[in-house]
């Protein structure tokens, strides 16, 4: 304790020594190696206390103290520390740094000190996003599932959950702006290829809740993508197993151009599931984006895309096994039929950028979404469902007798064809400590809409449901609706950062308002933020955000299914709708440290999402259910923790961890979301030989806790139970075979490659049968029983990857 004391007391001597010395005034600006202003930069003298940070231009001003010589300290995570030692001072000085990266080479990976995250929107690095092994093909979205707060239960989709949302309640933008994906998919076998084409992505940020007024009206996430311009020439080509992609970016000084075209076939992945046929999925996709700079201030862009995705299916039988080990079941279905389902996508986008100084932009966007969906299936099945119980060997199992058997044939003729048209006018500027973003949207919306869907079912020689008198449908929905309708949004935000002695303060505040013909709604969403980074120490960020969001209808939501006395479900829509309302409160925090002589950064998120207007739904595989009526409200809370670092010299991982609990109460009768994932733990880790640096492994797991499932057409209100935890483990093996410091290849042709990796990967390592949804089998007597359909087994995947 005298210690501490004798310290302080020496510590108020110095500074009042040097207080009473001539001081002097030191101004500059931190700059990076493309004279990029820096901010945040740290600006302090050797030995003392005293220090600044840069502002916005990265200009400081520093008051010290005049004498014979001092040395100043320049620093700022990711850039390597500078110092200039000043001699004689006896007059203001003018001092001017540049900072470089502060980065580590190994074999073309470079990893970076962590960036500080000062609002709830995180940068997301993907350099090594083709080695992470994914059965959906490399996408963003499987990289997503492994962070905190982040689900998904299906990995033959990029679909996702986040704190409790469901799919639909995403926002995604690419370039700024927002794109749809179709909305009759019915499973992950008919998805096909994410609309983000990971070769074409220069930057992605992500918000898991408490985003900015920037960013539209959902109540989940944001995923804001931003597509990269070529330096020169470049481009990649890669095949697997599950596809191919190729693309190409050439740029001048005035024009830049860059082209993707992906194909995917995922059969090898769907013959491992218990439905045995003929698959035939079939996945296109064509993107790209044009810069023009047609003067000094001016430059014109050019987004497009087009998605044919093809379903074909033809099956032959199913044998599917589940239960315990004293109650086991067994599903056996011989099939007739076949299954035909198109998808079709355009979208383009054409914005017309102004910069009339480096402060200020204008940007004139306008967009057009159109989107083509036809699913059409006749399939008829013979069904055999046996209790089975173990044979005197104890491991053998034997049939004690049917528990149903029966006949099923399904049927649907739906279309649905959709256009969106979107023009924006949206600006940015700076002026001193502040940034003023704003925006103006209108939005046209057109939707035509057929639906003729039956299902007919006989147990036992009897038509379900059995009433004696007719013969009657156990599931029948009709739709022909045309709608159009217009709506108008705007936003207008602003960013100040305050420097104070005891650290630095960033204010968010945004104001979001829009308006929807439909339902003549109108809807104002403020929205607010504040991080904290403590001069004390800069290794901690703080950060609370809040506001009230919306998640206005589109289409799905507003179609009021309603059901007569012979079980017919006949479509409507409410005009009377109102948009479901979140009020988000998220208060977070992240710490930079080093461990082993290695970068880590630790980020925690507590959060709480008071929900009402609450339009309940039903989840099965990857459709949607909407009751049609806002007749809920509930909450979900939770606590998002993750660990950043190089767990191994020279390369990232992650591992998180999750716990949520999200609930409803509809009709005074409380009930968790199908969405209640109460823990899930995410883990991505990547690792290399040391004496052979060429040989690269990753590996990506995730541990879920099921979710709540309900009987189909009556939901969770009539009982539900929870599906197996989602288990599932990925790994990869790489190796370098041009590129890096392995020069044994870079020869004639191969010296213009930048890197050629070859891989192999396992899918589903532990060979766990997952649950993605059931097939409900109901009997004479009316008794309900849930069928798994089990998700894909273990698989082998072989891949290369070219760069140029």
């Amino acid at each position: 304790m005298r210690y501490k004391i004798l310290f302080l007391f020496i510590t108020i001597g110095a500074v009042f020594q040097l207080a009473a010395q001539g001081r002097v005034k030191l101004t500059g600006r931190v700059y990076d190696s493309d004279n990029q202003p820096i901010e945040l930069a740290t600006v302090r003298v050797a030995g003392t206390t005293m220090g600044t940070m840069t502002d916005l231009k990265g200009e400081y001003q520093l008051s010290i103290p005049a004498g014979d010589s001092i040395v100043v300290i320049y620093s700022c995570l990711g850039y390597r520390e500078e110092r200039r030692q000043l001699l004689n001072l006896t007059k203001d000085v003018s001092l001017s740094v540049r900072l470089n990266k502060n980065a580590k080479l190994l074999n073309e990976v470079v990893v970076a000190t962590h960036r500080r995250q000062t609002s709830t929107l995180q940068t997301i690095d993907t350099k090594d996003l083709k080695l992470m092994p994914d059965a959906t093909g490399g996408s963003i979205e499987a990289m997503l599932t492994t962070f905190a707060g982040v689900n998904s239960s299906n990995e033959l989709s990029s679909q996702y959950s986040v704190r409790g949302g469901n799919f639909d309640e995403n926002i995604v933008y690419i370039n700024g702006i927002e794109v749809y994906r179709p909305l009759t998919v019915r499973s992950g076998q008919q998805e096909g290829l994410s609309i983000i084409n990971p070769d074409m992505v220069g930057a992605v940020g992500f918000s898991s809740g408490g985003f900015s007024a920037e960013y539209g009206d959902k109540m989940s996430s944001v995923l804001d993508i931003i597509y990269k311009h070529p330096e020169a020439f470049e481009g990649s080509v890669s095949a697997s197993f599950l596809g191919a992609t190729a693309s190409v970016g050439q740029s001048t000084k005035k024009f830049s151009q860059l082209h993707g075209v992906r194909y995917k076939t995922n059969s090898t992945l769907l013959s491992s599931l218990d439905t045995k046929g003929e698959y035939e999925p079939s996945f296109f996709d064509y993107q790209t984006y044009l810069t023009y700079k047609f003067a000094p201030k001016w430059e014109a862009s050019l987004l497009g895309n087009i998605s044919i995705n093809n379903y074909k299916f033809t099956p032959h039988e199913r044998n599917t096994s589940f239960g315990t080990a004293t109650d086991a079941k067994q599903f056996k279905v011989y099939f007739d039929g076949y299954e035909k389902d198109k998808f079709e996508t355009y979208f383009g986008a054409f914005s017309l950028n102004f910069f009339p100084d480096k402060y200020t932009q204008w940007a004139l966007m306008t967009s057009a979404f159109v989107t083509n969906e036809l699913v059409t299936y006749d399939i008829a099945g013979q069904y055999w469902l046996d209790d089975l119980a173990n044979g005197e060997d104890g491991e053998s199992t034997e049939n004690k007798g049917a528990l149903g058997v029966g006949t099923y044939h399904e049927h649907a003729r739906n279309r649905l064809r959709a256009s969106v048209v979107a023009t924006s006018l949206k600006g940015a500027t700076k002026l001193g400590q502040n940034e003023l973003k704003w925006g103006l949207t209108h939005q046209y919306e057109k939707i035509h809409d057929r639906v003729r869907e039956w299902e007919m079912r006989d147990s036992a020689g009897y038509s379900l449901p059995h009433t004696g008198q007719s013969v009657e449908m156990i599931y029948n929905l009709f739709s022909r609706q045309d709608m159009e309708s217009h709506r108008l949004s705007a936003y207008l935000q602003d960013t100040y950062r305050l420097r104070t002695l005891w650290g630095r303060f960033i204010f968010t505040g945004g104001l979001r308002a829009s308006y929807w013909g439909f339902n003549k709604e109108t809807l104002v969403s403020p929205r607010a933020s504040i991080s904290f980074i403590p001069a004390a120490n800069e290794q901690i960020t703080t950060r609370l955000a809040g506001g009230l969001y919306y998640q206005a209808p589109f289409y799905k939501e507003l179609r009021d299914t309603v059901c007569d006395a012979a079980n017919n479900y006949v479509v409507q829509l409410n005009r009377n709708i109102k948009s479901q309302r979140s009020i988000h409160v998220v208060l977070g925090g992240d710490y930079s440290f080093r461990a082993l002589d290695r970068p880590f950064k630790f980020t925690a998120e507590l959060y709480y999402k008071k929900l009402d207007h609450l339009i309940p739904y039903e989840v099965d595989n990857l459709r949607v259910w909407y009751s049609g009526q806002n007749e809920a409200k509930g909450y979900a809370a939770g606590l998002d923790m993750k660990l950043f670092g190089q767990f191994v010299p020279g390369v990232d991982s992650w591992l998180t961890f999750s716990l949520m609990k999200t609930q409803e109460e509809i009709n005074g009768v409380k009930l968790p979301r199908p969405t209640d994932q109460r823990y899930s733990v995410g883990l991505y880790f990547q690792d290399y030989v040391p004496r052979f640096p060429k040989y690269k492994f990753s590996l990506r797991a995730i541990f879920a806790d099921g979710l709540p499932v309900g009987s189909p057409r009556k939901g969770r209100q009539a009982g539900y139970f929870r599906a197996p935890a989602y288990k599932r483990v990925d790994i990869g093996a790489s190796r370098i075979l041009v590129g890096g410091e392995d020069k044994l290849l870079q020869k004639g042709v191969l010296r213009h490659l930048k890197s050629v990796w070859i891989g192999i990967d396992v899918f589903n390592l532990l060979d766990i049968s997952n649950v993605n949804s059931y097939y409900w089998v109901t009997d004479i007597t009316n008794a309900q029983y849930a069928v798994p359909n089990y998700l894909t087994r273990r698989q082998i995947n072989l891949r290369l990857s070219i760069d140029f």
